[in-house]
């Protein structure tokens, strides 16, 4: 099972220029593909009087697309995902805005192009790591204290939310999925089982 991906932790953007044409590059984190249409429709309207608005973005479910706006098919979308791929990142969109220049570049031309503006932007912005983490919540009483504090710090626990009723206590956190398994039996063990465990849903822990 895949526990960890890579993406973008910010959006940068980048300004290339072929033989006259001038190619934009924004590349950002995207949650999904609907907040990726909006913003590469939001560009359209910004930049009314470019040529072309090409883009392509990947999920980390699977979902992909490779769109060429009116260029040649594969020309512009297609190196624009790959620059993505290249750089194995999910979750990541790149949009490039092009600006003809009155010179033809052929179909290779601007393949070179639009891969190199989406992989230049992509470099300029930084990065960060998603882990895939799970929301817990420990019950125990007071006297357990000590250990439950042992195992979040040696689990990597973060998020801690605390509550506090008569002779107990309960704590929410999120941990890696890696983690789950070994926190639970270390709680067992240190507490001969007095804890309670529960498990309130996934998340994702990202790391730059």
């Amino acid at each position: 099972m895949i526990r960890e991906f890579n993406t973008l932790a910010a959006s940068a953007e980048v300004e290339i220029r072929v033989r006259a044409s001038r190619f934009l590059a924004f590349a950002f984190p995207v949650e999904d593909e609907a907040e990726a249409r909006l913003v590469l429709e939001e560009r359209g309207r910004v930049r009314f009087d470019a040529t072309h608005h090409c883009a392509a973005w990947r999920f980390r479910d699977g979902l992909w697309r490779a769109i060429d706006a009116g260029e040649p098919s594969g020309s512009a979308g297609a190196p624009i995902l790959a620059a993505i791929d290249s750089d194995q990142l999910v979750d990541t969109a790149v949009i490039v805005t092009r600006w003809f220049g009155g010179t033809k570049l052929g179909v290779g031309g601007l393949v070179r192009a639009y891969g190199e503006a989406a992989a230049e932007a992509l470099s300029a912005a930084p990065r960060r790591r998603g882990v895939y983490a799970e929301r817990l919540c420990v019950r125990y009483a007071f006297g357990d204290t000590s250990s439950v504090m042992h195992g979040l710090e040696r689990s990597g626990a973060t998020r801690q939310e605390y509550s506090f009723v008569e002779e107990q206590a309960t704590v929410s956190f999120d941990v890696p999925d890696a983690e789950v398994e070994p926190l639970q039996r270390f709680l067992i063990e240190r507490t001969s089982g007095r804890v309670t465990l529960e498990r309130l849903g996934s998340t994702v822990l990202y790391r730059i």
